[in-house]
């Protein structure tokens, strides 16, 4: 059940959250609506960068039986960062990067465990896209235990064009698949990387899979063959870590 500290609703509301700076997770906006108040509405969200959704009216009826005039925003309970800004200023302070990207996540529980093991082993930013991807709620920072209060999270538009701008700025891109892959402790990950994890079900896309300069998995020798997403993160996190303190870097 969504609390209602994490939505607004109603048109002249909505709009004034967007132009006051209300980080919006998403915006729901009913299939039937018309008229200028919410073509001001949808231009207001392309103007902020805020992902719209057309949706069924009873899908907003399921969140709120309120005069919600076919419009509700759902609330981010986290501040995006920019990947743009965020690598260089991570180059500037002398930082060897370490992001995690999560490529069709769509658990909170998942995403939520996954954060909290990137807070505490130093990764410098988790980058998720804007679509098919996990809502960064309250649900998701609770079950973070409050690591997405201090890690960031870059959401992007073109999680494409995110991973080809990591590989231009010199990250090693590797990615985790069980086909034409190595042993995912024989990678080197001492220099900046980025680790690209898909979801449970299809796996990293192959858009994403062609941009990564190597393929590594975790070996397993039981019946089933299927890690969790969140484990996998944690055995692939914790290899960097280790490798890094091997080779007497700090984490951070």
């Amino acid at each position: 059940m969504i609390e209602k500290s994490q939505y607004i609703f109603g048109l002249r509301p909505v709009i004034e959250a967007i132009e006051a700076g209300k980080e919006i997770d998403k915006l729901l906006l009913s299939k039937s609506l018309t008229g200028d108040l919410s073509k001001n509405l949808l231009d207001c969200a392309r103007e902020h960068g805020v992902l719209v959704q057309r949706v069924p009216v009873q899908r907003i009826d399921r969140i709120t039986r309120k005069n919600h005039q076919g419009v509700l925003a759902m609330l981010s309970a986290v501040t995006y960062h920019s990947l743009d800004s965020l690598i260089p200023s991570l180059y500037e302070e002398g930082v060897n990067p370490f992001v995690v990207v999560l490529d069709g996540v769509t658990d909170v529980r998942n995403f939520g465990a996954i954060a909290r093991t990137c807070e505490c082993a130093g990764v410098n930013a988790v980058v998720i896209p804007e679509r098919n991807s996990v809502s960064v709620n309250a649900d998701a920072v609770k079950t973070s235990a409050g690591a997405l209060n201090y890690l960031p999270v870059c959401r992007e538009r073109n999680l494409v064009a995110a991973v080809k701008m990591l590989r231009d700025s010199g990250f090693k891109v590797v990615g985790t698949s069980d086909r034409n892959s190595s042993n995912y402790t024989l990678c080197d990950y001492t220099g900046p990387v980025a680790l690209v994890l898909g979801s449970e079900d299809t796996g990293i896309s192959p858009e994403i899979m062609k941009l990564c300069d190597t393929r590594v998995v975790i070996p397993e020798f039981g019946q089933i063959n299927s890690l969790n997403v969140s484990v996998a993160a944690g055995v692939m996190i914790y290899e960097v870590v280790r490798q890094r303190l091997n080779d007497n870097q700090a984490v951070k």
